[in-house]
Formats: structure tokens, sequence, C-alpha cells
């Protein structure tokens, strides 16, 4: 079968876990180089035991190869500042874009809400670990409701799984998560924290998920939340349900008074989400990671399926 050339930029923990999911699951998508700027990272290392092409002098290393000419997709998982760089000279050259740094240049993607609305933007954008956590269920509930008036998302992850790039880009974390809580999650305000426990044994990523709605009813939420949750299973095995939805509700005794924005009836869902990683290249409790490489790699995978149907 045919498949799709696709290149990494950037050789950490995600660019690495990416290519062994492309190499051990994917049908539709070949790795043929795999860009660092470190000469010494154990992605590079790997990758070259993979019989994939490497070059640890950045994007201008990566066009320098024969391959770059027969790659059509290119996944970032650098920085939200190297993805500029990076942006540019693969718009330039042709190539598709799989972002996963927090620089947002494309529209935001999370697979089972709006990934089939993008296949064919030269970029696009996964928004944060957090947010392809948090975002499905928020949208879950906006489906259900007449509006949600407020989407707030808690991300709790081990330490050990927040490597330098994660813990430079937190910033742009949170902006990002709580613009896609907004965008795609369809919340009329988002709000994101995160919080790396130090914790030993390394913890699991938990997500607590809170969204007020107004004109939703408690079983259409539920039912329309644990639908959402095994969509996102069906390339996120590890995700799940952590307990039962909660609801609380607020009514004209006793109105929810949101800042600067009002006073509120309606029900506050409150959703416990747990993500365990593949173990694939990162360990199982690295949820946020696998979560990250997963949802990038189902977007893709997307995009080259059209790409091969054309």
């Amino acid at each position: 079968m045919n498949k799709v050339k696709c290149a990494l930029i950037g050789s950490g923990n995600i660019g690495t876990d990416l290519l062994v999911k492309i190499q051990e699951t994917s049908n539709v998508l070949e790795a043929v180089l795999v860009v660092g700027i470190d000469p010494d990272s154990d992605g590079l290392a790997k990758a070259r035991d993979r019989n994939v092409a490497t070059t640890h002098e950045g994007i201008d290393g990566a066009v320098a190869f024969s391959e770059w000419s027969d790659v059509q997709i290119v996944f970032d998982a650098t920085s939200a500042g190297a993805h500029k760089t990076n942006n540019a000279v693969c718009a330039r050259d042709g190539k598709r874009m799989v972002d996963l740094t927090p620089a947002a240049i494309g529209p935001f993607c999370v697979p089972p809400v709006n990934a089939d609305e993008h296949l064919d933007k030269q970029n696009v954008n996964m928004v944060s670990c957090g947010g392809q956590a948090t975002i499905p269920v928020v949208y879950a509930v906006t489906r259900v409701s007449d509006s949600v008036p407020y989407a707030e998302i808690v991300a709790s992850v081990s330490s050990r799984s927040a490597g330098p790039g994660t813990r430079a880009n937190i910033d742009e974390f949170t902006q990002t998560t709580a613009r896609g809580v907004e965008v795609v999650g369809g919340a009329e305000r988002g709000k994101a924290i995160i919080i790396l426990n130090p914790a030993e044994p390394p913890m699991i990523m938990r997500d607590t998920v809170y969204a007020f709605s107004v004109g939703g009813e408690r079983d259409e939420i539920r039912r329309s939340v644990e639908e959402m949750v095994a969509e996102v299973q069906t390339y996120v095995p590890g995700y799940r349900l952590k307990q039962e939805v909660q609801f609380e509700y607020f009514t004209s005794n006793n109105r929810l008074h949101i800042p600067s924005q009002g006073d509120y009836e309606g029900i506050k869902t409150t959703i416990f989400l747990e993500v365990e990683g593949a173990g694939h290249y990162l360990p199982h409790y690295a949820g946020n990671l696998d979560i990250m490489t997963s949802a990038g790699l189902a977007t893709a995978e997307r995009m080259a399926q059209k790409m091969l149907e054309a």
C-alpha cells in the first residue's frame, strides 16, 4: 500500500514517540526524516537505529536532504518560537504542517470535534495536551446545551513528563488551551490551569473539567460526554472517565454569579478524566504527551487518507 511520506521536526519526547507510533501503527504514513538540533539526542539515535534519515542542523539541514522533496506532511514538535520559522519554510516548499507547539498559526484541531474541517489546511495546530484531553468533553456539553457561558479545565501532569519544551511554553499553554476551549469547545469564556505534580511514583495525567451550561438536560449531557469519551478512546485507548459525571443545579433561588459575565441559571457539569499513555516510547504515566502525539497522528492520518484517495 502506498504511504504518504512525512518528516518530524524535534527529536525530543514528543517527536520520538511520534516516530515510533508512525512506524509501528500507521498504515498511511511513512517517516523518512527526523530533524533535531542536538546531534547526541536519544531521538536522533533512535531514528538512525530505525533506518530513518536524520539531521541535527534544524530546518535548514532538512531542506538539504533528498528525502525532503518527497515529504508531504511535517510534524513540528519544537517550540512556539521555532515553529514560526519552520512553518515559513514548509509553506514555501508546499508541505502540510501538523503543529504540536502552542504557536497556533493554523486553526485549532481536535480530531473528534473538527479535524475533518481542516484536512486541506497548510497548517493545523493541536492546541495542547490539556486541550486535547478536555476540549472534546467541553464540546460534548456544548452540543446538547443552548450555551456554555463558562468552562474551566485543570490539567495535572507528572513533573517528570514535562520536559524543557513544555516548561518553556507554560504561558502559551494556558493561553492557547483557554482559547481552544472557546473556539473549538464552544464555551463563551474559557480558562486553563496546568499543575506539574512532582509526586513519586509519577502520577498519570488527570484532568478536571467544569462546564456551566444553560438549556441542557442532565441525562443528555451525561450521554454526550460518555459518547465523546468512547470516540477519543478510538485513538487514545488510555483515555477514560475517572468517575461518573457530576452535576450541580443553579436556579432562580441560587443563580451562579460569573464575574464580568453575570448571573445565570443552569447546570454545572464536573468531569474527571484520566489519560494513560500507550507506552510506545514514553512511560505509561506520560499520558499528557501521549495524547498529543496520538491526536497529531490521528489528524495526519486523516490528511494522508484524503491525499491517497485524491
